[in-house]
């Protein structure tokens, strides 16, 4: 599957447009970024939460770099086979992500269908 980045993009924004606004009002120090490969020693990785969720952040918790939320188009957009199937992985990928950020594993999030 080809796409390019600007529509990617687009698709990740949508996606986040569907995440309720309560859920991005709590959102605090985080950053979303599409980036086109994830790093070499993980090439199957379709996003990657960077940084400290909510729930381990401390009252020490201050002048921080934001953390990251990285979304890799390559990887999505090899495993889809046409564009409903890129919105619905990157969908499946934003609210993974964002999960991380308000501390849910891996475990949790694969029980609840978002693996």
């Amino acid at each position: 599957m080809t796409m390019s980045k600007e529509r990617f993009e687009e698709l990740v924004g949508e996606a986040l447009d569907e995440v309720p606004e309560e859920l991005l009002d709590l959102m605090d120090n985080v950053v979303i970024l599409v980036v086109d490969d994830p790093p070499p020693d993980e090439p199957d990785l379709l996003g990657l939460y960077e940084g400290f969720s909510l729930t381990e952040r401390g009252w020490d918790y201050s002048g921080v770099l934001p953390d990251r939320i990285s979304i890799y188009r390559n990887p999505i957009l090899a495993i889809c086979d046409d564009e409903d199937d890129v919105v619905e992985e990157v969908a499946i990928t934003v609210v993974h992500e964002i999960a991380h950020h308000f501390g849910i594993d891996d475990r949790r999030l694969h029980a609840l269908g978002w693996g």
